[in-house]
């Protein structure tokens, strides 16, 4: 694996980041360039639309003004490299100013769906977002991130879990949000923001936890069954509540109406589709993006041109095989990584079963090549443990505080390897039984929780 690594250090803290060989047949030797062509779209026959986006000024102190004037307008200009049009390359090591404001503003985003998440269950909006669409933003701290939320999304887990008292129902796991005029101007294009939580909920561990891949077949012109993606995620993205009266579409649905929408609504307009998403959230945010550009959804009919899609995916977990991987390579579609090196969440599924097995698989064509699973996208590696805080290791906003502050952050490793524990306790289930597995599960879930994941 081609890789390189750039480390800080200081006496609090070891900061990694290093580019995987994702997409490494684009990323060797090339050197960045700003890109200057206008992308545009369309689906199904209707031409959809473009525009900026732009980095908040708001995430930054009023005595910085001077700079994040130059910054707006350095982003303005190499947007498309800071979204990854050029896979992140000489960006990731050494890790770009620029770009990690931009991690950090889209991490926040991600924060926000914690923070808006109502898990008080005397409250009439339990498991839904607290706040209204218009005030969402506001009160979680981002009302001057120059965005306006536009719809919120539900998941429904098509899963019957024996723990659970109550009926399966939709939940609140994020939001679709458009830059404004104001913010497109210095973002140099309209950006589109989806957002993804992580998991909470008892089903959605258990989705999370299923480990089986199963064919995609997210477009009905072209199933491609060798792509094929966990079924758990899968569920939760194309489960609807079709059996009740008033049951809500799936969150496929849901999304894929939005995303059209918004499209349509700013045809013509330079534009971006910017998904971010933590935990099992990177793994929706994935999905999501794979089938926008199956579809073809950020497609111009007459240019042939793409809307970018990119992907910020905190602390994700492997969402398909190696067939989805490469389909996502194929449609374009960008994903910058940013993973805890002992953040077990994110060496899962497929802990023996995975990428580093597929030059074997190549050299040997071992028949179950297919059934590994395959990470996607480049990765920017951190390196951060508290022994007296182990769920520290995937919590968000512990992440984010590292990129905002690299080198205050303490980390104190003390002989103690996190992802060995977390694989002793899965594997601890005698004789691997189905119910074992999903106590092991449960147990797991509890040492990588921490804003409930």
């Amino acid at each position: 694996m081609a890789t390189c690594m750039h480390r800080m250090h200081n006496a609090y803290t070891n900061f990694y980041a290093f580019s995987g060989n994702v997409f490494s047949e684009n990323i060797s030797g090339k050197c960045l360039s700003l890109g200057s062509s206008t992308p545009s779209f369309k689906t199904n026959g209707v031409q959809l639309g473009k525009q900026p986006v732009i980095m908040s000024a708001s995430l930054i102190a009023p005595s910085m003004v001077k700079k994040v004037v130059a910054t707006g307008s350095r982003l303005a200009r190499g947007w498309r490299e800071i979204q990854g049009m050029n896979n992140w390359e000489n960006l990731v090591e050494p890790l770009d100013s620029l770009l990690r404001e931009e991690i950090i503003r889209y991490g926040e985003f991600v924060v926000a769906c914690y923070k808006a998440f109502e898990l008080d269950p005397n409250s009439k909006r339990y498991l839904n977002c607290k706040y209204g669409k218009r005030n969402l933003l506001n009160e979680v701290g981002l009302e001057n991130s120059g965005y306006e939320v536009t719809k919120y999304i539900y998941a429904t887990p098509d899963i019957n879990v024996p723990i659970q008292n109550s009926p399966s129902c939709g939940r609140w796991v994020g939001y679709v949000a458009v830059s404004s005029d104001h913010e497109s101007a210095k973002l140099g294009r309209r950006d589109l923001l989806i957002t993804f939580r992580g998991t909470v909920t008892n089903p959605e561990w258990i989705a999370n936890l299923m480990s089986s891949l199963t064919e995609a077949r997210l477009d009905p012109h072209n199933p491609r069954p060798e792509v094929k993606v966990e079924s758990g995620f899968l569920s939760l993205y194309t489960a609807d509540e079709s059996q009740s009266k008033f049951g809500l579409p799936s969150c496929r649905e849901q999304l894929l109406s939005e995303v059209s929408r918004v499209l349509n609504k700013y045809q013509g307009e330079e534009m971006s589709i910017t998904i971010a998403g933590h935990s099992m959230g990177s793994s929706l945010a994935l999905l999501l993006a794979y089938d926008i550009s199956e579809l073809g959804l950020n497609k111009e009919v007459s240019t042939n041109d793409n809307v970018p899609v990119t992907v910020f995916s905190f602390g994700g977990p492997r969402v398909g095989n190696s067939g989805f991987k490469e389909r996502c390579e194929e449609l374009g579609v960008k994903v910058l990584r940013i993973v805890n090196v002992n953040d077990p969440i994110t060496k899962l599924p497929g802990v023996f079963f995975n990428e580093s097995l597929k030059v074997l698989a190549e050299r040997y064509d071992l028949p179950w090549s297919c059934s590994c699973y395959a990470h996607v996208g480049v990765e920017l590696l951190l390196d951060f443990f508290k022994m007296h805080n182990p769920s520290c290791v995937h919590d968000l906003e512990t992440y984010i505080n590292l990129l905002k502050r690299p080198n205050n952050l303490e980390i104190q490793r003390l002989g103690f390897n996190f992802v060995q524990k977390a694989k002793k306790m899965a594997l601890s289930a005698p004789k691997f039984k189905r119910l074992s597995w999903r106590n092991a599960g449960l147990n797991m879930a509890g040492l990588g929780q921490s804003q409930r994941t």
